[in-house]
C-alpha cells in the first residue's frame, strides 16, 4: 500500500485536523472509506485522506507538540 504511513510518522505540511497526507489508519483494509473517490488517499491523485481515523485529533496534537519540542 503505497500511501500507507505510520500514525506516529512526523507531520507533513498537508496534515491538519481534517486530513492527512497518506493513509494513517492502522488497518486500511477495514476502513469504511477505503477506495472512496475524493475521500481516500488510495484513490486520490494527491494522496490526501479526507477522513482520517477518529483518533487522529489526539495523534495530530501530540505530533504537533513533539515537533515544537524537537
Amino acid at each position: 500500500m503505497k500511501n500507507k504511513i505510520s500514525q506516529q510518522a512526523p507531520l507533513n505540511p498537508e496534515d491538519s485536523l481534517e486530513q492527512t497526507k497518506g493513509c494513517r489508519h492502522t488497518n486500511p483494509d477495514i476502513c469504511g472509506s477505503n477506495g472512496l473517490n475524493q475521500v481516500c488517499s488510495f484513490s486520490r491523485g494527491d494522496g490526501i485522506c479526507k477522513k482520517p481515523p477518529r483518533s487522529w485529533a489526539k495523534i495530530f496534537e501530540k505530533l504537533k507538540k513533539d515537533r515544537s519540542n524537537g
